[in-house]
């Protein structure tokens, strides 16, 4: 159960400013939630706060900056708030193989993907313990699953979300608090052209079955999250590769990604 809507208590939603944390601010938003959004983007917060008819405040911040994301906890009290539902969406990945990384972009990816969320969690989830009421939202992918040749931080940083907010959420068990991990498969969002993989090369990767829209998979991710649901895979096909990926062995799997992985592609 989630938290009802109330005028003193919101949902964070983190990487607010486009694709699937967007979406989800918009999804809480049409239920009757007040919204405190996070980004860096704060002209494209402000946008989505318009268009919210003023229920949503807007606090910028680098979640790899360690001052910036320690802030917000703060910030959401001044405003006279507390957070009720916290979302931790933002994300970024980087591409290419290990021996031709950039450590300080690599860094980065833990900081924002690992970090933030732990940070956060941290510091908000205390406060709804007390209450007695909340619930946590951390998004990962179905690459928590297993490894990625060709993207081995993000998929490594989105197993140690799913292994952490499984941990959380039976810890929580009996406070009134609740945990639950999204692992959305491929989403057109702009998320993987950031990260150097234009939407057009991954599909050609991945079959268009897997793919799924960011609003179709906010609203699966909140509905799942209100209804009690640990792991929410959007997708039927998803669900299904997701296990695949799970169970079939590593040196038949890892083999198979890494010659598909655009990353790895050699010209």
């Amino acid at each position: 159960m989630l938290p009802p809507p109330s005028e003193d208590g919101v949902v964070v939603v983190t990487g607010a400013s486009s694709g699937i944390g967007e979406e989800i601010a918009r999804e809480f938003a049409c239920r009757g939630y007040r919204l405190v959004l996070v980004a860096r983007r704060a002209d494209r917060l402000r946008d989505l706060a318009e268009e919210l008819h003023g229920r949503a405040h807007v606090l910028p911040a680098d979640l790899s900056n360690r001052d910036e994301r320690a802030a917000l906890h703060g910030q959401v009290a001044a405003l006279g708030l507390f957070a009720d539902i916290l979302v931790n969406n933002a994300g970024l990945s980087t591409l290419g193989p290990v021996a031709e990384s950039n450590p300080e972009a690599e860094l980065n990816l833990v900081e924002v993907d690992v970090a933030a969320v732990v940070d956060l969690c941290s510091r908000f989830v205390p406060d709804m313990v007390k209450r007695g009421r909340g619930a946590v939202l951390n998004v990962a992918s179905v690459g928590a699953f297993g490894p990625v040749p060709g993207q081995a931080s993000y998929g490594a940083a989105k197993a140690f979300v799913l292994s952490y907010t499984e941990a959380m959420r039976e810890e929580l068990r009996g406070t009134g608090v609740t945990a639950a991990t999204l692992c959305p498969g491929p989403v057109k969002t702009g998320f993987g052209e950031a990260a150097g993989i234009p939407d057009e090369e991954a599909e050609k990767s991945l079959p268009k079955f897997l793919w799924e829209d960011p609003d179709a998979v906010a609203k699966i991710g909140v509905d799942g999250l209100a209804s009690g649901k640990g792991v929410i895979v959007p997708g039927a096909a998803n669900r299904i590769a997701s296990v695949f990926y799970h169970h079939l062995p590593r040196r038949l799997l890892l083999p198979f990604i890494a010659r598909n992985h655009p990353g790895l592609k050699r010209s």
